[in-house]
């Protein structure tokens, strides 16, 4: 069953044609980085104008890519939330009109979900139930996951996400969007317990996660040298920031599998990618025998091969959209609105 699966829930417009949700033929990705680099982060409105130029083209590229006609899509999968409102209804119009044109079905598809589903691309054996650490730019989350339509929330974050904590920490050093790659490159030559950074004890639930307060003592850390003309040893701050966001993940997710009893561990979203968070995640994992499945860096961020690998998944479980499916801005990683 071959899926034509559109992403445009941020700055990526991506269009992929996935084959068994499990074989990609075709993952073509209009970047904006360049054009948002200008403004030190994502402008929703040039976003969703970007997207609407790029997304035609794409899927013509996509159907090139993969060596297929129109008439060899079995179904379109599309990111429908969350995300830049603006930008998600420019893939929700597009995926629709092509639903319709085609005659084939229409399956929403939940973008967190997604970043999930990365890992049976790059795990063609991967099946589950496993736990799941999800950390993007908007998102930090574990996740049980019980069937490929089935997840149940364990813990998440109670503030921001780790991924903007980077980015943001990132770009009061100087550094050009998108920061967590910047970032974790200067780390990799500094000392990461030359700065002592905080962590959060929260009451409640162990598993939830808080990014804020470590976040501004970053921040003011900066601040205060700045204004004081103090050297600030750039490689080692961004070295034990890193080192911080670690020590947040880690043990919770340790602690989940723990309380789970999953012996496999996938980790999804665009922290993922972060040199300092994989090695830990490697070595704890080797030391208590739990598989690890982690995605090549270029399915840890927004691509269609994800949307297209749920997608799949989500048309098997009965999911329909029709002409009256809209986009949202949030929505409840476990509980779909569509």
């Amino acid at each position: 069953m071959k899926v034509l699966a559109v992403e445009s829930s941020c700055d990526e417009t991506a269009v992929a044609v996935v084959e068994d949700g499990r074989r990609v033929l075709a993952d073509c990705i209009a970047s904006q980085v360049a054009l948002h680099r200008l403004y030190g982060g994502v402008v929703p409105e040039i976003a969703s104008r970007k997207h609407i130029e790029a997304i035609y083209a794409l899927a013509d590229e996509a159907l090139l890519t993969a060596g297929i006609t129109r008439e060899d899509i079995d179904a379109v999968a599309v990111t429908a939330a969350p995300g830049l409102i603006g930008a998600v209804l420019v893939g929700v119009n597009f995926a629709k009109a092509a639903a319709l044109a085609l005659g084939k079905p229409l399956v929403p598809v939940h973008h967190i979900r997604g970043h999930i589903a990365a890992n049976y691309i790059a795990y063609p054996d991967l099946e589950p139930p496993f736990l799941c650490l999800v950390v993007s730019g908007g998102h930090s989350l574990l996740v049980d996951v019980e069937d490929y339509t089935t997840f149940h929330i364990l813990g998440t974050t109670r503030d921001d996400a780790a991924g903007e904590c980077f980015d943001k920490v990132a770009r009061l050093l100087g550094m050009p969007y998108p920061g967590g790659a910047a970032l974790d490159k200067q780390a990799a030559t500094g000392d990461a317990g030359k700065y002592v950074l905080p962590q959060t004890h929260l009451s409640g639930n162990p598993l939830d996660m808080s990014f804020s307060g470590l976040k501004t003592a970053a921040i003011n850390l900066i601040h205060n040298a700045q204004q004081k003309g103090e050297p600030l040893d750039v490689p080692s701050l961004c070295a034990s920031f890193s080192q911080a966001v670690s020590d947040i993940l880690l043990p919770r997710t340790l602690q989940a599998l723990q309380e789970t009893g999953r012996k496999t561990l996938a980790i999804a979203g665009g922290v993922a990618a972060n040199s300092k968070i994989r090695g830990e995640f490697i070595r704890e994992t080797k030391r208590l025998g739990v598989r690890l499945c982690m995605p090549p860096l270029k399915l840890c961020g927004d691509n269609g091969a994800m949307i297209g690998a749920q997608g799949y998944f989500e048309y098997l479980a009965g999911v329909r959209g029709d002409q009256s499916l809209n986009a949202y801005a949030t929505m409840p990683l476990d509980e779909l609105r569509f």
